[in-house]
């Protein structure tokens, strides 16, 4: 069994995130469970934290916007015509969109923020981007990844990544 956060271990974290003031951004209701080394499953900074720490250990990490959710772009927020949206359209619904100028790969989920008798406003940033959060967890368990979940870069079965057998 292993005792220490490292490489290719599948780490499990009791977490909250509070804002820089203490206010309660995500209460961390479920654990999060990631895999460790590099594979983007957390934040590097988290992941850089939590390196070498064991079960029962913890770790709090004050994130800048730049390492966390990014920095609020107004260039993601747009003004459409209400007449191309549902009529059953409420602030807080998503939508998924591309850029005008991008590629298949660069979509970009939208919020509706706003919405009037002739215009809808989306806002393709991340709800948390621009912010500072501080991100405080416990390790409450460590195990070896499996050679599948190395390889595909993220954790299979309970809390991990499911893949559909065709």
């Amino acid at each position: 069994m292993i005792q220490q956060v490292a490489k290719n271990s599948v780490v499990t974290l009791d977490y909250h995130v509070t804002d820089p003031d203490g206010e309660v951004v995500d209460e961390g209701r479920e654990a999060l469970v990631y895999l460790h080394g590099g594979y983007d499953d957390i934040f590097p900074k988290i992941e850089e934290a939590l390196q070498g720490k064991g079960v029962g250990e913890s770790v709090q990490v004050k994130l800048q916007p730049d390492e966390a959710f990014g920095e609020y772009d107004a260039q993601l927020v747009q003004i459409e015509p209400r007449k191309d949206f549902p009529k059953e359209l409420q602030v807080g619904m998503q939508f998924e969109g591309g850029p005008e100028d991008g590629g298949e790969d660069d979509f970009v989920i939208y919020r509706v923020t706003d919405v009037t008798d002739d215009k809808v406003v989306l806002d393709g940033n991340h709800p948390l981007a621009g912010q500072a959060l501080v991100f405080t967890c416990t390790v409450t368990a460590i195990r070896a990844a499996s050679t599948e979940e190395v390889e595909h870069g993220h954790v299979h079965g309970q809390g991990g990544h499911e893949h559909d057998e065709d």
